[in-house]
């Protein structure tokens, strides 16, 4: 149940633009709002529009002078895409309205016009610019309206609903949704993806960078009259002054005034979660661009007169919490291109794993041909009354390396403010809701009749789940140790190159297994490791390894064995406790002979199945 209140209960769901006034709720004898939404990024600005244009009386709070978050006050001017199987764009509805207004790569100011522009016109909408929110308002585990500070004042705002826009889902976090952080879900804690700096420069020769990066002999550059990306091997020869950062090839986006934005510096080391750790990143950003600058004069065509203008307001940050949710997106779910029944939006950018410091280079995943987005992610935990769009959505951390872009975002973000309408209007909660399939279809109907593109499709395959192998991948895959690249391919048939392919993911699993199993008290899976001493690693290597491992599940597993012996024993010991299979068997017809990917990912997914039953 929503909370309670009294008069001005929807004023219609017609989704019209600049549609008539509504009257808001009276709560506790005072005038109210329907919805506030938290944060005017660009998913709360959708999220504003549907629930005000779905006649709901709605406030937008943020704490910047501008709406457009990351693409304005962020300066991230070049949006990464989503389109389906046939080339069919994806995310439509409010994003699709921006993106024929704006393009792929647009004007920062124009921006800024574009959303003031569409939050103007809507009768229902108030925005409020340079305006803090201090703490959610609670009541038990409802939330019922938002503590701020605006013009050295504080007050508080009460409504029925609360969606929280923020990039880092600050109002979930302080109402007592539960999350994860960084990597922390498979096992990498305090890892979190490089943010970037976007910075501007003059005097850039549009005409010689098109020239140079059309016929530098890389099918991977190229440019535009409006966007370039490129220069990725020149960007290499870059040593950064501070050593925790690293350059790469930039996407470059112009602006109306000639002047070109760079979204190229990553810089490492930075919690956006702490303000003096952000602040300290965007003042270490600050100092290093005037070297990146110098640099590109000498190296990149087109930049020999380039000349430093300044660098965003904010930081572009791409990782902070992943709450949890009534349902969590996972790897699988993305790269097996899975629909769900409660889908409120497409999409299918690579899986972008970004580099967490400057001795990794990140990872593509792999890359999804469609997925669908379940209202269910949307719904956190433990809290009603709540709904949270954006990168901080219930999504594992790798999915998230596709689901966070803004595009996806802001389908996410029109979706919240449509469910608020049904929700309020049929006074039932955003959980309930969840599993309500007359709600959801009402959703899904509304959302298309207001631009949606909700297709309901049969997943394409991709040709590696049709490996023999591949139950063993997927359960790697979904622990972060291995990946496809942007051809999806998991060099199954090639062989091991070194020790330190069994050696680093064996380890990494049992730590996994042993962090998974605390709960369990007395049957912990210990901490255990190997350590190699040679580099031709034998399929007879794979199976001592695994054994080694599986015998640590002893105590978890009542009746299993302690394991000794060689390859021959050691095999035996697989088939026994069900990790290799008489079926599979001629799989591995060698002991002696240098094992392969497929058999490796095969027997480890395998063996970390068998150590959590």
């Amino acid at each position: 149940m929503m909370a309670a209140a009294s008069g001005g209960l929807l004023g219609g769901c017609g989704a019209e633009r600049g549609g008539s006034p509504v009257e808001g709720p009276v709560i506790d004898g005072a005038e109210a709002w329907h919805v506030i939404v938290a944060g005017g990024e660009p998913e709360g600005v959708a999220a504003a529009l549907a629930s005000a244009r779905n006649g709901l009386k709605t406030l937008l709070v943020e704490k910047g002078s501008a709406l457009g978050g990351l693409m304005t006050l962020g300066m991230l001017n070049f949006i990464d895409m989503n389109y389906g199987p046939d080339h069919e764009l994806l995310t439509r509805g409010i994003f699709e309205d921006f993106f024929k207004a704006m393009g792929n790569a647009f004007d920062v100011e124009e921006a800024k016009e574009w959303f003031d522009k569409q939050c103007g016109a809507e009768p229902n909408l108030t925005v409020m610019l340079d305006t803090e929110i201090l703490a959610p308002v609670m009541e038990g585990n409802q939330i019922t309206g938002l503590k701020i500070r605006r013009d050295g004042l504080d007050e508080v705002v009460r409504c029925l609903a609360v969606i929280d826009a923020t990039a880092d889902a600050d109002i979930a976090a302080a109402a007592g949704v539960p999350y994860t952080v960084g990597g922390e879900d498979y096992g990498a804690p305090g890892t979190l993806q490089g943010v970037t700096l976007v910075f501007e420069v003059s005097g850039v020769d549009w005409q010689a960078v098109t020239h140079y990066l059309k016929n530098d002999g890389d099918a991977g550059t190229g440019a535009d009259a409006v966007s370039a990306w490129g220069y990725g091997l020149e960007a290499q020869q870059y040593q950064p002054v501070d050593v925790n950062m690293r350059f790469r090839g930039p996407n470059i986006a112009r602006q109306k005034n000639g002047n070109v934005l760079l979204n190229a510096l990553i810089i490492f080391g930075v919690d956006a979660l702490s303000p003096a750790s952000y602040n300290a990143g965007v003042t270490r950003g600050r100092l290093e661009i005037p070297h990146i600058i110098e640099f590109m004069r000498e190296n990149f065509a087109g930049f020999e007169d380039a000349a430093y203008v300044g660098s965003a307001p904010r930081l572009y940050v791409r990782e902070t919490r992943h709450i949890m949710g009534e349902y969590r997106l996972t790897i699988t779910d993305v790269l097996e291109n899975r629909d769900h029944w409660d889908r409120i939006g497409h999409g299918s950018y690579p899986v972008d794993v970004q580099p967490t410091g400057p001795g990794n280079f990140g990872n593509i995943i792999g890359v999804p041909d469609i997925y669908s987005i379940p209202f269910r992610c949307l719904v956190p935990l433990k809290v009603d009354g709540l709904l949270v769009a954006g990168r901080s959505a219930s999504y594992d951390s790798i999915p998230h390396g596709s689901a966070r872009v803004i595009p996806v975002g802001m389908v996410a973000g029109e979706a919240c403010g449509t469910a608020a309408a049904y929700a309020l209007s049929h006074d039932m909660s955003f959980r309930r809701m969840s599993a309500d399939k007359e709600a959801i279809t009402w959703l899904q109907g509304q959302l298309t009749r207001q631009g949606a593109y909700l297709a309901e499709y049969t997943p394409p395959r991709m040709a590696v789940m049709d490996h023999w192998a591949y139950p063993g991948v997927a359960v790697m895959r979904e622990l972060g140790l291995t990946e496809g690249g942007y051809s999806n391919d998991y060099r199954l048939e090639n062989e091991l190159p070194s020790r330190w392919a069994l050696q680093n993911k064996i380890n990494k699993l049992m730590s996994l297994a042993h962090d998974r199993t605390a709960d369990r008290g007395d049957v912990q899976i210990p901490l255990w490791e190997i350590n190699l001493e040679h580099d031709e690693i034998t399929v007879g290597d794979v199976y001592l390894a695994a054994a080694q491992g599986a015998s640590q599940g002893e105590g978890a597993s009542p009746g299993r064995a302690e394991w000794t012996g060689g390859a021959e024993e050691a095999e035996a010991y697989l088939m026994d406790y069900g990790i290799l299979s008489e079926a599979l068997a001629w799989r591995f017809p060698d002991r002696e002979a240098i094992a392969n990917y497929g058999q490796l990912l095969y027997i480890l997914g395998m063996l970390y199945t068998t150590l959590m039953n």
